[in-house]
């Protein structure tokens, strides 16, 4: 699947790409967190905007 970089918003909403630089804008703003914050909740709870969320408390 090919991105559409117009598209401000995540291509999935239901999994975090952080290796795409216009997801981890959307993401950190979506979650009001820094990057760094959002690479290491990836890192430990995974790619799922769920566990993400929850895992930032922004449930």
């Amino acid at each position: 699947m090919a991105d559409d970089l117009s598209n401000a918003g995540a291509q999935d909403r239901s999994r975090i790409n952080v290796n795409e630089p216009h997801e981890v804008r959307y993401w950190t703003q979506r979650f009001g967190v820094t990057e760094q914050a959002l690479r290491m909740a990836v890192e430990q709870v995974g790619v799922s905007v769920d566990a993400v969320a929850t895992h930032l408390g922004k449930r």
